[in-house]
């Protein structure tokens, strides 16, 4: 087994029903950008009742149709904050609490010292979560998973991964294995994969392989190094034509 392989994000997703949220971060082969990725899935006619939304620099989670909002507290929230030169990326409200810690002169983790997991048992999804801090020389990266230590949720077991920007390579962080009942939460560490150097075949690699019954929401980034500058790209089911 090649500890250092990095395979594409369509040869991670492809063939698995669901894989649920997931984030994406890492540099493009030619060292221009960094990219980022986030998508949510769903299942349920509660989650599978979102779509994303530019609000700014950020993007936010609003209902497709209010009137059918069963339980907001999951499945609205903000999955993109910007704070200084730190970029957020979370599966979640834990967003927000990153964003705020920064505020106060603290770090990444201290935020997430303060959440758990989600209380949907029997499932227990993990909150997973992302930053990139940018620098005059580049970026490096945070990845952060949150997630129940026992099938009862009776404590929350906490892993951190801290990762150098790498020509080519990015990381990709998801909140279960497959599908199931309850659904397998996720293991292990970030998968390694490739970064295009190219935004259109980056986001077309994530979204023509999420499963098409189950996949909801993607939102690509990718961010110049040169001057902090960005392209993206957004695709809704519930918009497309």
């Amino acid at each position: 087994m090649n500890i250092y392989e990095a395979k594409s994000m369509g040869e991670r997703i492809s063939g698995n029903s669901y894989v649920g949220r997931g984030i994406v971060i890492g540099m493009t082969p030619d060292e221009k950008n960094a990219a980022v990725a986030y998508f949510i899935m769903g299942r349920s006619e509660n989650s599978r009742n979102r779509v994303f939304l530019k609000e700014g620099d950020e993007v936010v989670i609003h209902p497709f149709d209010a009137g059918k909002v069963a339980d907001p507290s999951l499945i609205i929230y903000a999955p993109i904050r910007q704070y200084e030169n730190h970029l957020i990326v979370t599966n979640g409200n834990q967003t927000d609490t990153i964003y705020d810690f920064l505020s106060q002169g603290k770090t990444f983790a201290q935020a997430l010292a303060t959440r758990e997991f989600e209380p949907d048992a029997p499932n227990f999804t993990p909150r997973i979560s992302g930053m990139l801090t940018f620098s005059d020389k580049g970026f490096d990266y945070q990845m952060s998973i949150l997630k129940s230590a026992d099938a009862i949720g009776s404590a929350c077991a906490r892993f951190t991964f801290a990762y150098p920007a790498l020509r080519g390579i990015g990381h990709f962080l998801h909140t279960y294995v497959c599908d199931g009942n309850p659904i397998p939460t996720f293991q292990g560490e970030p998968e390694r994969v490739s970064i295009p150097a190219d935004l259109d075949a980056f986001t077309a690699d994530i979204w023509e392989n999420l499963d098409k019954d189950n996949r909801i929401s993607l939102y690509t980034r990718y961010v110049s190094l040169a001057d902090g500058s960005y392209q993206e790209r957004m695709i809704n089911v519930h918009q497309e034509a």
